[in-house]
Order: structure tokens, then sequence, then C-alpha cells
């Protein structure tokens, strides 16, 4: 099984959550939580993430709007996603963040944490689900693969061989 290196970001005006994964690509953890004051002092904090863990990818979230759309909000986080990747000549694939927000704050409400008082911990939380859609589509595209390279070289049926 290879082994997959990635951080996921939600990139934000303020912070940037961040979560890694497992070597093994399975479940995605939040890390921490940047808060954004200068560029340089922000990749030098994602420098430091991408070298104790060895990540080779980052998955950014993109913010499509509600009919997705690609917005003001989606476009500054492109722009800020290709300067990230420039400035720490690490390759970066988005997925589609709609929603992830939202759906850290009501995992913060079922633990009974609120999530206005821990910002924090929502981004990190979105970071995270980012993340695990990320490695969710990659196993689920390999499992795809697997099964179309195993019905290439699955011996055919009786009645076609014989034709």
């Amino acid at each position: 099984m290879p082994v997959i290196s990635a951080l996921g970001l939600d990139l934000g005006h303020r912070r940037i959550g961040v979560a890694g994964c497992d070597r093994t690509g399975l479940i995605a953890t939040g890390l921490t939580t940047i808060h954004r004051t200068h560029f340089e002092n922000d990749m030098a904090q994602l420098r430091q993430l991408i070298h104790a863990r060895d990540a080779t990818l980052l998955v950014i979230g993109l913010p499509y709007s509600m009919n997705g759309e690609m917005g003001a909000q989606a476009k500054r986080t492109q722009k800020l996603a290709r300067r990230i990747g420039s400035a720490l000549q690490i390759p970066f694939e988005y997925v589609d963040e709609r929603l992830t927000s939202y759906e850290a704050e009501v995992m913060l409400h079922a633990q009974h944490i609120s999530p206005s008082r821990n910002r924090e911990l929502v981004d990190r939380k979105a970071a995270c689900i980012i993340l695990q859609q990320w490695l969710d589509c990659r196993r689920q595209a390999v499992r795809s693969h697997e099964t179309i390279v195993n019905r290439e070289n699955a011996p055919l049926p009786s009645k076609l061989a014989d034709s």
C-alpha cells in the first residue's frame, strides 16, 4: 500500500485550519490552526508542518457558491492557494468545501462545544473534513481503477472465448 502524505487546508482571511492524514491515507486528523499574520510567517509555519509530516501535497478547500459557481471568495482562495504553492514549492489540489464549516459546527454542537467561542477548532475540523473528502474520493478512484483492471485481465466468458 502506498504511503500518503498530504495536508488539508481550510484557508480563511484570519486563520488557516490544518489537517493531516495517517500514512495509509484512511483517516484525516485536525492538527492545528494558524493565526494569519504576515504571509512569510504563515508560510514558515506551514513549511514546518510540511517538513515534520513529510507532506508532498496540499489539499485546499475551495468555497464554491451553493449553486456550484466560482464566487469572489473561491477566486480569492485560488489566488492564495497559487501563492502558497509557489512559495512552498508544493503541488496542491482543490476539494469542494461547501458546508464544511457548517458541518464542523454541527459536530462541535454535538460535543456540547460552542463554535462561536472556538473558531480555531471549527477551522481545524473543517480542514479535517476537506482532507477526509479527498482521501475518500482518492480511495474510491483507486478501487474503481482496480475493478476496471481486474475486468480487463479477467478471462472471457466461455461462449465468447469459443467464437
